[in-house]
């Protein structure tokens, strides 16, 4: 993975700052309020700070900013061009610490607007309307958050070269488990998952993305099986699949593999409708083109073999394991890819006696075209 120097990645972080301070005076929003905290994750605080979590971030579209952490070490030790003041000292209190926060900003102008994250509770939003009795206080779904949510969708060199990191690792990881079927050292659902967790933290990953979804043949016509890992056999007979994902410094991969073992020729045939539905929709992940077109492709082939996908064929990835956008055929048209998207790439086909077949990769929407940037697969044993 390229190197970022501390100068650079200050740069960067200052220009993710600057887009959102350009939308607030553009839209005379004067103060947006945002919360990573354990009743109401919002990874929009690391994207603008480098804080892995538990904090509030507040900003006004003067480009003052404050970082609100419950931890004030590891604020200290991670973020970035961003003010710091510990929750300590506002008795742990949201609507304080934002009161205070916003007076320290000394801001002048005659009508104050100050945007709550819309997933704020409604006691609470009266808690705040109490605490900022100067200010018109916001709740609402268009809002500056929406605009970060879509902001985020579009990711920036330093976020695409640690979402690249973790689909390396990621696919160092499905090359190990690939040896271990052949070996005989996994022998079960459990196995699998146990060794991901282990290498994922020995290649310097922080988690999963996700709970990883290791079954078996008895359990694989499953989309997310439940539970997500037993102690069954792994692979067995049929079709067993694999869900898991990665994360370094912060962005997570997303792959899904499937194991065909002494399959029957119905079996076979899942899984090359759901290899030629891949293949049919990447050529539709490029910039500017119809999202919804991709999603009608791999529909296509389902179709055709009297066939139905039950889920989208793909969605965003990120700070969080399902960004935006959703890749599916009932997109509406004005929705296109855009270059610095990494989207999944996921068409999958559960049948309660077949069971299951999913293959997922990771594509970067390029200038030109687009990239993948992992390498999932079948694995035929």
């Amino acid at each position: 993975m390229k190197k970022f120097s501390a100068e650079e990645l200050k740069n960067i972080y200052k220009a993710r700052k600057q887009k959102l301070f350009d939308f607030m005076n553009e839209n005379g929003i004067t103060a947006m309020v945002f919360e990573d905290t354990e009743e109401r994750r919002d990874p929009a605080v690391r994207y603008f700070t480098g804080h892995p979590s538990d904090a509030l971030w507040i900003c006004s579209k003067d480009g003052k900013n404050t970082l609100v952490p419950w931890d004030e070490n590891l604020a200290r030790e991670r973020s970035v061009d961003v003010k710091i003041v510990p929750y300590n000292k506002y008795d742990r209190k949201n609507t304080t610490a934002v009161r205070e926060v916003l007076k320290s900003f000394k801001i002048s102008d005659t009508r104050l607007k100050v945007e709550l994250p819309p997933v704020t509770p409604y006691p609470l939003f009266l808690q705040y309307i109490d605490a900022l009795d100067n200010w018109d206080v916001l709740c609402r779904e268009k809002s500056g958050h929406e605009f970060v949510r879509n902001l985020r969708a579009c990711k920036d060199e330093y976020e695409i070269e640690c979402t690249k990191e973790a689909g390396r690792i990621g696919d160092l990881i499905i090359d190990k488990i690939d040896a271990g079927i052949d070996d005989g050292s996994i022998k079960t659902e459990m196995d699998v998952a146990l060794l991901i967790e282990r290498e994922l933290r020995v290649n310097g990953c922080e988690k999963t993305g996700f709970d990883t979804l290791a079954a078996g043949p008895s359990r694989s016509f499953a989309i997310h099986a439940f539970p997500g890992y037993t102690s069954a056999p792994w692979p067995g007979k049929g079709l067993s699949i694999l869900d898991f994902g990665v994360i370094f410094e912060g962005y997570t991969s997303d792959t899904t593999l499937t194991v065909v073992k002494n399959a029957t020729p119905e079996q076979e045939a899942l899984v090359k409708l759901v290899e030629k539905a891949a293949q049919e929709a990447l050529p539709y992940y490029k910039a500017g083109e119809q999202i919804r077109i991709a999603g009608i492709a791999a529909d296509d082939v389902f179709k055709k073999a009297k066939r139905e996908m039950p889920h989208t064929l793909g969605h965003g990835i990120g700070l969080e394991i399902h960004e935006f956008p959703r890749v599916s055929g009932k997109q509406p048209q004005e929705l296109v890819f855009k270059p610095g998207m990494i989207v999944t790439l996921e068409p999958g086909l559960y049948d309660p006696e077949l069971g299951g077949v999913r293959l997922e990769n990771d594509v970067l929407i390029t200038e030109n075209g687009n990239e993948v940037i992992t390498h999932s697969r079948i694995l035929w044993k």
